[in-house]
């Protein structure tokens, strides 16, 4: 039994070394296979390369966005006022200004009121007669009278024009108050400071008027005073003494 089994074990191994040959030659003449293989490694690397290009399209989108607002904002500051009151705050300096020029007998002119006063309120003359001396204190009552008119007519324009200052005020400070922009803010503030402009036109118009009609009656008043002693003076010269006339009472 043993040498059989010896025997058997000599024929395969014989068997196994003619074998082996075609075998290794049919491996090796064997045509390759492709096998997918997972890296963990390269896996990794891969998404977080994934996720860094993520993260930099959104930076990318997100300042964009950011240029885009900046954008917006800008355009908003350099937004023009839809609103403007020049027109109307340039109409109230015109009818004050209209006011003024209509000044009776000595108008707002230096040249003329030097003119005016050197022959009316210069001093009165002595080889003016009675006559003269009347015409010239009526003249000089009207000038009076005419310049208290003309602050009177200034002073009513100017409160005609508190109304009209009244409604520009409220649009403009709404539309400051609603401005889109730095620059409808800016122009919104420029257009007050125009109307505080306006005002303290008219004021100094008041003031020029009052002022006027004020020098008016002092100038009218020395020059009365002037013309009183010289008509007393003539009153007082030694002369021929009182001769009785005719009298007419009644129309007679």
């Amino acid at each position: 039994m043993n040498s059989r089994r010896n025997r058997s074990r000599a024929v395969l191994v014989a068997a196994a070394m003619f074998a082996s040959p075609f075998a290794i030659s049919l491996i090796v003449t064997a045509p390759a296979q492709a096998f997918i293989v997972f890296d963990p490694s390269n896996y990794s690397q891969n998404v977080l390369t994934a996720a860094r290009s993520l993260q930099q399209i959104t930076n990318q989108i997100t300042s964009l966005q950011n240029q885009a607002q900046m954008l917006i904002n800008q355009g908003r500051n350099l937004a023009s006022l839809p609103f403007s009151s020049l027109q109307q705050l340039q109409q109230s300096v015109q009818r004050t200004q209209q006011l003024l020029s209509q000044a009776q007998n000595i108008a707002f002119d230096v040249q003329q009121v030097d003119k005016i006063f050197q022959q009316q309120y210069g001093g009165v003359s002595l080889s003016a007669s009675d006559g003269q001396l009347v015409t010239d204190a009526r003249s000089r009552w009207q000038n009076t009278v005419g310049g208290l008119q003309d602050a009177m007519r200034v002073q009513a324009g100017v409160v005609g024009n508190i109304d009209t200052n009244r409604t520009q005020m409220s649009a403009l400070v709404g539309a400051s108050q609603s401005a889109t922009g730095a620059l409808q803010a800016t122009q919104a503030g420029n257009q007050l400071l125009a109307l505080q402009a306006q005002q303290l036109a008219d004021l100094t118009a008041v003031v020029a008027a009052n002022g006027r009609a004020q020098a008016l009656t002092d100038a009218e008043r020395a020059a009365a005073a002037d013309q009183g002693r010289e008509q007393r003076r003539r009153f007082l010269i030694p002369g021929s003494g009182y001769q009785a006339g005719d009298a007419k009472m009644f129309n007679q």
